[in-house]
C-alpha cells in the first residue's frame, strides 16, 4: 500500500514468521466470541461488577495491562517480533506497515506512522530495526497524548452528560458503572432513561440505578425520550443533584430519522439547562474495530462528539482502534472498559494506555 510489494525471499521468511501469530489471532478472535457470550449473561445479573469499587490491591497500570491483554498480544507482541538490530529494508518495511494495518489503527493512521518512520529512515536518523519499532511507539504516544483532557464539569448546577451509541455498545452498563463512581466521590447522582425504544432497555438501567443507590427517572417503552430528559433536567436543577447521567436509544448510526432525535433530545435539556449537555459521549465496542470509526464518522455529523468512551477491551484484541479514532477525530478517550468491575471502567490516561500496550 505504502511500498510496492516485491516478492523476495527475504519477504517470504518474514512471511513464515508470522504465520504463528496470525494462527494465534484466529484462535483469540474465537475466544472474543466466547468471551463476549460470558459477559452479556453475566451482565444481565448486573450485581458481579458492582462488588467493590476501590481497586483490589493492584494498581492501575497492572490493572490496564491485564485489561488489554488481547490486544497487546496481537498488537504489540506482533511488532516486537520485527525488533532486531538488522537493518531497516524495504521487506521490513512493508511488514511492519501490514501488522500497523492489521491492529484496527485504520488506514490514515498507518499511513501517518509509515510516512513519518520513512523520513526518519531516508535521512539516517533510524537504521536499525529496533529504532524503528522505538519510533513507532513515539509516533503512538503522541497521537494518543491530546494534552490535558480532563471531564468536562458545569460551573454551576448540575453537570449534564449525554451518552449515545449504537446497540451493544455497553452505553447501560457505562452509565451504571459510571453512576456508581461518582456517587463513591461523594456527588448526588441522576439518570434519566432515554433509551425507550429497546425492549427492557429502561428496566435495565432502572435495575442498575437500584443496585447502585442512585436516582432514575424513566417512562415507558415507546414513550417520547426527549420528554424523559426535559422532566429530568427540571428534576436535577430543582433539587440540587450534581450529576445527570442521560441514556439514549441505541439506534443504529445509519439511521438519519433516529439519530435527528439526539438534536430534539439536547433542544428538551437547553430549555431547563442552557450550557447543558456539558459533555456529549460516545460509547464504543472496541470489539467492532474499523466499523468503530465509522460510527464516530456518523454520530460527528449529526451531533458534537467532546469524548469517547470505550468498553470491552478485555475481550477483544482490537484496542489499537482507539489510536485510529483519537488521530482522525482528534476528540479524547474519556473511559475505557477493560473488565466487569465497576472500578474496570477507568479514566483513560493516554500515558498510561501507551506504556501498557508499548512497554516491554
Amino acid at each position: 500500500m505504502f511500498f510496492n510489494a516485491k516478492k523476495r525471499e527475504a519477504k517470504k521468511r518474514i512471511k513464515e514468521e508470522t504465520r504463528l501469530d496470525q494462527a494465534q489471532a484466529k484462535l483469540i478472535g474465537s475466544e472474543v466470541d466466547a468471551a463476549h457470550k460470558e459477559v452479556e449473561s453475566r451482565e444481565a445479573g448486573l450485581t458481579k461488577g458492582l462488588r467493590g469499587i476501590e481497586p483490589q490491591g493492584e494498581g492501575l497500570l497492572v490493572s490496564l495491562k491485564k485489561g488489554l491483554n488481547k490486544t497487546r498480544a496481537i498488537f504489540s507482541g506482533s511488532l516486537f517480533s520485527l525488533s532486531t538490530a538488522d537493518p531497516v529494508d524495504e521487506d521490513f518495511l512493508e511488514e511492519l506497515e501490514e501488522r500497523l494495518l492489521s491492529a484496527d489503527m485504520g488506514v490514515p493512521t498507518s499511513m501517518k506512522i509509515m510516512e513519518h518512520l520513512q523520513t526518519q529512515v531516508d535521512s539516517g536518523a533510524v537504521k536499525s530495526q529496533t529504532e524503528a519499532i522505538d519510533t513507532v511507539r513515539t509516533v503512538i504516544s503522541n497521537i494518543l497524548d491530546l494534552g490535558e483532557s480532563k471531564l468536562p464539569q458545569s460551573t454551576a448546577g448540575p453537570t449534564v452528560y449525554l451518552f449515545i451509541g449504537v446497540n451493544g455498545a455497553g452505553k447501560t452498563t457505562s452509565i451504571g458503572k459510571l453512576a456508581a463512581q461518582f456517587k463513591a466521590e461523594g456527588k448526588k447522582v441522576l439518570v434519566a432513561a432515554g433509551d425507550t425504544f429497546r425492549a427492557a432497555a429502561i428496566e435495565q438501567i432502572a435495575h442498575w440505578c437500584e443496585q447502585v443507590g442512585v436516582d432514575c427517572i424513566g417512562k415507558t417503552t415507546g414513550s417520547d425520550p426527549s420528554a424523559t430528559l426535559f422532566e429530568a433536567a427540571t428534576k436535577a436543577k430543582d433539587e440540587g443533584y450534581d450529576v445527570l447521567l442521560c441514556d439514549t436509544s441505541g439506534r443504529l448510526h445509519n439511521k438519519k430519522p433516529l439519530m435527528e432525535e439526539l438534536s430534539k433530545m439536547t433542544r428538551s435539556l437547553q430549555k431547563v439547562i442552557p450550557t447543558a449537555p456539558h459533555a456529549s459521549m460516545l460509547v464504543i465496542d472496541g470489539n467492532t474495530g474499523q466499523n468503530a470509526i465509522a460510527q464516530a464518522k456518523e454520530f460527528s455529523q449529526i451531533v458534537h462528539l467532546d469524548g469517547l468512551v470505550v468498553t470491552k477491551l478485555d475481550g477483544t484484541a482490537k484496542g489499537g482502534v482507539i489510536i485510529g479514532i483519537v488521530n482522525e477525530f482528534e476528540v479524547p478517550v474519556y473511559y475505557i472498559g477493560v473488565g466487569e468491575r465497576v472500578q474496570d471502567l477507568q479514566a483513560f490516561s493516554p500515558q498510561l494506555y501507551a506504556e501498557s500496550l508499548l512497554g516491554e
